[in-house]
């Protein structure tokens, strides 16, 4: 009976909620990653500099770190139906505010905005996460909420180039008309969180008596059994946990390989001599392998109490990709490193996401999560500009591949080294709940 109970409520949870915020994380990521198709024509018509236009890339993790942490403990205090419906409004605006920038000083303002209207959505979210899913479904839970990943790289990609294909329409460009096109849906889905979230199970009308009172218990007796092997952990104890402070680390490496590589890709790849359409397309294909590599990774990590050594693997196959985009530049054989660097990258990050929570509940969670995330995500300030700068130094890429390679690698190392190997902690689903 038991057993049917616990099949039962996760598969009603899952319905729930996974495929709203999914389509959230989509929508969020659309608006992040628009910028690099932008840029084909946007650089050109504002006069920017590759240098320049990785300093907007960057600044928008600037603002981002500014109120990550601020906006995830306001999450935890105020509810998320709340909070990401107000995150999800501004940065929309935002988003399709970007449409009416003028030259270099307004790009930067507008990116700093954004990522101040950002804040709080990813961590805030992998906190909900925790919330709702006991700790044996963690990692499968938060890799299906970041299949949207991929899956922005498979569409994203395609949807914005032929968006750009409007330019001279009612006399505004082909960028402009992405930017404004892809930030309204955000407003639009800020509307429905309210109606299409629920802060905590406690609260779920929409799940009989039995499963909510079976899921608020096993999550109090995960809470309560993680405290006392772990010991109480507050705030300001977390964020100078050594743990933290490596798996701030670890992300920084994964940032700084992500963000450059994500920012310059469709550049490198019209490098191949495509148009502006053909470039949205095959920017497309190395995410295709990325949905194929998260899901079958995630699907062998699962059988691993340790997850470290997953990570470490997903890690070192993406900085393989990376020195090899370094080697082949705009040539066919970059099309296979760079699937290699977005399964590498895709297969890393949800199982990177299930660590934090091994050791920390409550309020210490939501802050180190925001701490984790905030540090981890300056490596978009770091690889972007890097890989601009030594663009426009040597009029190549490739050392900046190969120094995003480099924190590629010491992030798996660093993930293994730094860290201990867990301990189970999961308390059996069958006891009945208090």
């Amino acid at each position: 009976m038991t057993d049917t109970l616990e099949r039962e409520t996760i598969l009603q949870v899952t319905k729930r909620l996974l495929p709203f915020i999914f389509l959230c994380y989509f929508i969020c990521l659309i608006d992040r990653v628009n910028l690099s198709f932008a840029a084909l024509t946007m650089n050109k018509d504002l006069g920017l500099s590759a240098y320049a236009y990785s300093l907007g890339a960057s600044i928008f993790f600037i603002g981002y770190f500014v109120f990550e942490i601020p906006s995830n403990l306001a999450l935890e205090r105020f509810g998320a139906r709340l909070w990401i419906t107000r995150i999800m409004i501004t940065w929309g605006l935002v988003s399709s505010g970007m449409a009416f920038i003028q030259g270099e000083t307004s790009f930067l303002i507008m990116r700093f905005l954004l990522g101040l209207a950002e804040a709080g959505f990813f961590p805030g979210m992998i906190l909900y996460l925790t919330f709702w899913f006991p700790s044996a479904y963690r990692a499968r839970v938060i890799a299906g909420f970041m299949l949207a990943i991929p899956f922005t790289g498979v569409l994203g990609g395609p949807l914005a180039t032929s968006l750009m294909e409007l330019n001279g329409v009612w006399g505004l460009a082909g960028w402009q008309w992405m930017f404004l096109v892809e930030g309204i849906p955000s407003v639009l889905i800020g509307l429905l969180v309210p109606f299409c979230m629920t802060d905590r199970p406690e609260k779920a009308k929409w799940l009989r008596n039995d499963q909510r009172a079976w899921l608020a218990g096993v999550l109090k007796r995960e809470r309560d059994t993680v405290e006392t092997m772990h010991s109480k952990v507050s705030l300001w104890q977390a964020f100078i946990d050594p743990r933290v402070l490596a798996l701030c680390l670890v992300y920084f490496g994964i940032g700084t390989a992500t963000y450059g590589f994500v920012y310059f890709l469709p550049q490198v790849v019209k490098g191949f001599g495509l148009s502006n359409l053909q470039t949205g397309f095959v920017s497309a294909i190395p995410d295709v392998f990325g949905v194929l590599g998260m899901l079958i990774w995630g699907h062998f990590s699962d059988r691993q109490t340790d997850r470290r050594w997953s990570v470490m693997a997903a890690l070192f196959v993406c900085g393989t990709g990376l020195v090899g985009i370094g080697m082949f530049g705009s040539s066919g054989w970059s099309l296979i490193a760079m699937a290699m660097v977005s399964v590498g990258i895709n297969a890393s990050r949800p199982l990177f996401w299930a660590l934090p929570t091994t050791f920390l509940t409550g309020t210490a969670a939501a802050g180190a999560i925001a701490l984790i995330n905030s540090v981890g995500n300056l490596g978009g300030i770091v690889g972007p500009v890097m890989l601009g700068w030594v663009k426009d130094t040597t009029n190549s890429f490739s050392g900046g591949f190969y120094f995003l390679a480099f924190w590629a690698f010491l992030a798996g190392i660093a993930v293994v080294a730094a860290l201990r190997a867990p301990k189970r902690v999961i308390p059996s689903f069958g006891a009945p709940a208090e």
